[in-house]
């Protein structure tokens, strides 16, 4: 298991958490989603590259070319 996978995964969200409450509490509510969607966005990226890079070794490894 890829430990700095979750550590980045972890960042974004608690980052996001942050910039979340503090859009909401000034009243930027639409701002706050957006940062939400983008941090999803973001986190979608990381986990499609991981099983990307899966599917890679399992072609690799049973000679699927």
């Amino acid at each position: 298991m890829d430990v700095d996978l979750i550590f980045k995964v972890a960042a974004i969200g608690i980052i996001v958490a942050v910039l979340n409450q503090v859009l909401i509490r000034s009243g930027r509510e639409e701002q706050a989603m957006l940062t939400s969607l983008a941090g999803l966005i973001v986190v979608l990226f990381i986990i499609v590259a991981q099983i990307s890079r899966l599917f890679e070794t399992i072609k690799n490894l049973f000679g699927l070319y």
